[in-house]
């Protein structure tokens, strides 16, 4: 995109030669070499222009302590005062510098600390608990300080295990003994730690580097950046099959439709990979490896054979293995693809009324094949050209949970609705902006709409959501606010400044570095303010944790001065304030709803007080008070479904050219809340819990958000049949 390669282009003629200054000849991702490169673009290349000054290095410094130890249970505030006495001054300095050492140092005392803590835990698990204590312990650890030492450090440890081993007794799903299960959970961690190479520590500490200059800048390694490309493109090449790591092997945990593994017939959820061979090769074993390493060398290019030595999932002994022979092929991710649903609803006067739900998850480009390649404008024009074919009322683009992606893509999808004209502003760090327009002319969509987010809709999907609210083309409706992500990134290829790299440029490594805010057409940045819903509808995502102001180190909100739009081109009556209240009314008598709001008060209640009870009694009371509010629920939702009697017809990509569409089956909501059931811990976050028990963000039938946004849609359909003024 013209903006992102402008910002490359001015990074590149900012470094100077010393990048290139070293003693030795780099090897083909000298690590200290890829520190200083990190350490320059960052100075010169980011959007604050900061410095890796002595500020700077302490900032650096917690995040890398918040990173290694985000509960905040292994380290003291002794070891802090030692860091911060040692490195707080000189991070900085280090890093351009290109030594690691401390990041080294650092982490050998996190490894030493958690050797010490897992043979202490160990201890604990033999101990006998009677659990009617009146003690309790933090919820969520990050918001505590450190422990002050090691005394205070075993103290908290003891009331942790005690909390753990309780939740492990109070578990109806358990499988093992509290005991076996908590002491296998941090022998687990302690392996993942020890098993980490100078490589991952580079990462860890260099990617610390970046995000102390916002949340947004990224070190990615090798294996990072192969999975940025991939999500972007939505295919890779490979053999089709998502592994995970179980006990040491990588396990199958889904084959993916048409995928060379699922289209093989040899391969099975639940088969454990003991070795890897390229081609005629002999067999490298995988056993304890870590999964990314696995998994890159099951990836390759497209036509390559691999071998995988297999135990079947349904083997009762480990040494019995088969040998697999895939040929490598592309696979398309197609279910983070936009989708499309028709929705046909009985109106009181007997007439039947379609209206088109349109899902977009990302903000998704092929890069390499922009012409060619997944785009996510084009899909949507596709569903949205079928929708129009079935005579569509009216359309609603649901961009909840979608944290955005490409900017050119957010830019060319806004013209699909909208006549030429400006989509969104951007401004460099020198305080220049340029205005990025839709250049395609006429609108493919010019009926009532509405787009609906949520609290996780950022970056892309506000440049959308807020130029769809400036033209006043569209309604949006949701949590208060969208994310508040208002900053442009662009990804440098580190090879491609370190010119003694020569051709291995991926092997150094990306950054996705900062280079730019953008702002709405009417001026207004959506830097943490994010775009404001017309509507609002009760949310358990609409909470203070989530969004850009719950981030570390974000960039501060601004405005610039509006763009000229001719908006009478592309307003509609969207009629907020009749809708807005027509909206109020019916949720105030909505049960689900209502069930919502009750969950939100807890929440914010759990949140709070951030304590959890070690008492068996207590604990018991309160599941009991909740399993009586989950029935409640269940109860108030099979009662949407059944008075709920439209008919939902699915539309893929790959539905677009078929005469019928599929009726959209109901779904099983008990046994899918059956296979969400876990047991959380002590120090789990409480507001990502609350949203697992939460099941309205995936159902499509009891999702009472979506039940609402088709009645306001219906309302605006209807409004707009009359002669009215236009206006919001």
């Amino acid at each position: 995109m013209k903006t992102i390669s402008i910002a490359a282009a001015a990074v590149l003629s900012l470094l100077n030669t010393a990048l290139l200054l070293a003693e030795e000849k780099p090897n083909a991702a000298d690590p200290r070499q890829v520190a200083i490169t990190v350490g320059r673009l960052l100075e010169q290349g980011h959007y604050s222009r900061q410095k890796l000054d002595t500020e700077m290095s302490k900032r650096i410094l917690e995040t890398y302590l918040e990173n290694l130890d985000y509960n905040k249970l292994f380290f003291t505030q002794e070891d802090i005062d030692q860091f911060t006495k040692k490195y707080a001054g000189t991070l900085g300095d280090s890093i351009l510098l290109g030594d690691l050492q401390p990041a080294k140092d650092i982490h050998l005392v996190f490894k030493a600390r958690l050797e010490d803590r897992v043979g202490k835990i160990h201890q604990l698990l033999k101990k006998d608990y009677s659990f009617k204590t009146s003690r309790t312990v933090a919820l969520d650890r990050r918001k505590e300080p450190w422990p002050a030492n090691i005394i205070e450090a075993d103290v908290l440890w003891k009331d942790r295990i005690e909390g753990e081993l309780l939740q492990e007794k109070l578990n109806k799903f358990a499988v093992d003994p509290g005991p076996k299960v908590v002491g296998r959970r941090y022998d687990q961690l302690l392996k993942s730690v020890e098993e980490r190479d100078d490589e991952d520590l580079n990462q860890l500490f260099l990617n610390a580097v970046a995000q102390s200059y916002d949340p947004h800048s990224e070190y990615l390694g090798r294996s990072d950046l192969e999975s940025f490309e991939i999500n972007m493109r939505l295919s890779l090449t490979g053999i089709g099959a998502e592994l995970r790591s179980d006990d040491g092997y990588a396990k199958v945990q889904r084959l993916l439709p048409g995928g060379p593994a699922q289209m093989s017939g040899k391969m099975s959820v639940g088969d454990r990979i003991a070795a890897v061979s390229q081609g005629k090769e002999p067999f490298v074993d995988t056993v304890d490896m870590k999964l990314d390493k696995v998994v890159e060398m099951i990836r390759g290019k497209k036509g390559t054979v691999v071998r995988l030595q297999v135990i079947p999932a349904n083997a009762n002994d480990p040494s019995k293995r088969r040998i697999v022979e895939l040929v490598r092929d592309n696979v398309k991710l197609t279910e983070q693809e936009a989708k499309a649903e028709i929705i046909e609803k009985d109106m009181p006067d007997g007439s039947i009324q379609k209206l088109g739900w349109i899902t977009l998850p990302s903000f998704y480009q092929d890069m390499e094949k922009s012409r060619t390649g997944k785009s996510t404008s084009r899909d949507v024009a596709a569903l949205i050209k079928r929708l129009e074919q079935e005579q569509i009322q009216g359309l609603i683009v649901d961009l909840r949970r979608d944290g955005g992606g490409s900017l050119d893509e957010a830019i060319k999808m806004s013209g699909l609705f909208i006549n030429q004209g400006p989509v969104v502003q951007v401004k460099d760090a020198n305080g220049d902006i340029d205005v990025l327009k839709d250049r395609e002319g006429n609108a493919l969509y010019t009926g009532p709409m509405i787009v609906l987010v949520n609290k996780l809709s950022a970056s892309a999907s506000e440049i959308f959501a807020a130029a769809m609210q400036d033209y006043g083309r569209a309604l949006i409706i949701g949590d208060s606010s969208t994310f508040g992500k208002g900053t442009v990134q662009t990804m440098l290829e580190l090879g491609r400044f370190m010119p003694m790299l020569g051709n291995s440029s991926n092997d150094a490594g990306a950054l996705k570095l900062t280079v730019q805010k953008f702002y709405r057409v009417a001026g207004g940045s959506t830097q943490l303010r994010g775009v404001v819903a017309d509507v609002k509808l009760p949310s358990l995502t609409d909470n203070s944790e989530f969004g850009e102001s719950a981030l570390e180190h974000p960039l501060a909100y601004d405005e610039v001065e509006p763009a000229p739009i001719d908006v009478a081109a592309n307003r509609k009556a969207l009629f907020v304030d009749d809708l807005r209240q027509r909206s109020a009314n019916r949720v105030s008598q909505d049960a689900q709803f209502q069930d919502i709001s009750d969950d939100i008060h807890r929440l914010d209640e759990r949140l709070k007080n951030n304590r959890l009870s070690l008492n068996e009694s207590i604990r018991r009371d309160e599941m009991a008070k909740e399993a009586k509010q989950r029935e409640k629920e269940e109860a108030d939702r099979k009662k949407a479904e059944n008075d709920d009697h439209s008919r939902t017809f699915e539309l893929t990509l790959a539905d677009l050219d078929k005469p019928q569409l599929k009726l959209e089956q109901k779904p099983d909501t008990t046994a899918q809340k059956s296979a969400k059931t876990k047991a959380a811990r002590p120090g789990d976050n409480p507001v990502e819990e609350a949203l697992d028990d939460d099941d309205s963000t995936s159902l499509a039938d009891s999702d009472p958000a979506k039940r609402e946004s088709l009645n306001i849609l219906s309302d605006l359909i209807e409004l707009a049949k009359s002669p009215r003024t236009v206006g919001r």
